[in-house]
């Protein structure tokens, strides 16, 4: 990280998304390497955005409450930026199928934005995408690799596919230098814990935290591999330092792969409450579930050097720990949105 933090040292940063879960955390860590912070978020609500995961460095960073939806401050905020990392976007499969419009605003059409908004006013910026592993759909083979079939089973999905190829043409034709990671199930502080629908983990960590009933669907067998956030950030860092990763694709991921169940049950294990039920699939949600998923992670191994250091167990505890310090700032029974 010495090295990184030589190389980020002073520079202008923009993060859209930047109050939110991975936005504030890899926020913390570039402040800590001395860089010139440019945090933009809308701050909706249910999108996770939160003053609080910023509060330990909030006089260290400048502040843009702004859609990026916006194309006039997008035009203006991307300006004499070094690097954008771009964060910002739905993630709710639900959602996506309950109002797909929205879907496609964010995801797709504002990320065309983003991109002409960098091509017409700092063509000299490089650019991080943040995808997801829902571009790919039900694994046809397993471990996952990035030259697996895009077959997503939600408008997300296929939203997401749109924008990373947007980040990928503009690399190519524009040379506007953009690389994209396809996310996995990303856990850790700063999460939002108002609804289930941006990831499991975090609300299995609400419900046993409450001593609720953690209800999984299905026998729980379905295999999932996750990161903790602090690997993700440490992948942005080390891909946007390595020139040659621009205009590829990669996924993140764990090589130790674990079911549902598992996950449900080292949680409650670990809080000392709640317990595990298991139930049929609500009806609209079996036609998008995708089975067992797990990436193949050599390509960003070979090319950028990056593997996930924390151990699952690791990572939880360190979960839990924040969640029980920090409760009264994620989650109240007032604002619960239960899914």
């Amino acid at each position: 990280m010495m090295k990184l933090a030589k190389k980020y040292k002073g520079k202008n940063i923009l993060i859209t998304g930047g109050m939110g879960f991975i936005g504030s955390n890899l926020a913390e860590v570039l402040v800590g390497m001395g860089a010139n912070l440019l945090l933009v978020d809308s701050m909706i609500p249910q999108y996770g955005g939160n003053l609080f995961n910023i509060k330990p460095f909030t006089r260290k960073v400048r502040i843009n409450i702004s859609d990026v939806r916006d194309e006039t401050s997008m035009r203006y905020l991307v300006k004499d930026q070094d690097y954008l990392f771009n964060l910002a976007g739905t993630l709710s499969h639900i959602d996506s199928m309950l109002d797909p419009y929205t879907d496609l605003d964010i995801n797709c059409r504002a990320q065309l934005s983003i991109l002409e908004a960098c091509r017409k006013n700092n063509s000299s910026i490089k650019i991080v995408f943040s995808g997801t592993r829902g571009e790919y759909g039900k694994a046809q083979c397993l471990p996952v690799s990035e030259d697996h079939p895009l077959n997503p089973t939600d408008v997300n999905g296929i939203n997401n596919i749109a924008g990373e190829l947007y980040h990928r043409l503009y690399n190519n034709i524009y040379n506007l230098k953009s690389l994209c990671l396809r996310l996995t199930n990303v856990y850790g502080p700063r999460h939002q814990m108002r609804h289930s629908k941006q990831g499991f983990l975090n609300w299995f960590i609400r419900q046993a935290i409450d001593n609720e009933t953690i209800r999984i669907y299905g026998d729980g067998s379905q295999l999932r591999d996750f990161n903790y956030v602090d690997d993700v950030i440490n992948a942005i860092l080390l891909a946007a330092d390595n020139d040659d990763a621009y205009g590829r694709v990669y996924n993140l991921g764990s090589e130790n792969p674990v079911s549902v169940s598992e996950i449900a049950n080292k949680i409650i294990e670990f809080t000392g409450s709640g317990r595990l039920e298991k139930i049929p699939y609500p009806e609209g949600l079996k036609s998008v579930e995708v089975g067992d998923y797990y990436a193949d992670i050599s390509r960003i191994k070979t090319e950028i050097g990056w593997r996930p250091e924390t151990r699952l167990e690791d990572g939880l505890l360190k979960t839990i720990r924040y969640y029980r310090k920090n409760k009264r700032h994620y989650w109240n029974e007032n604002d619960r949105e239960n899914t």
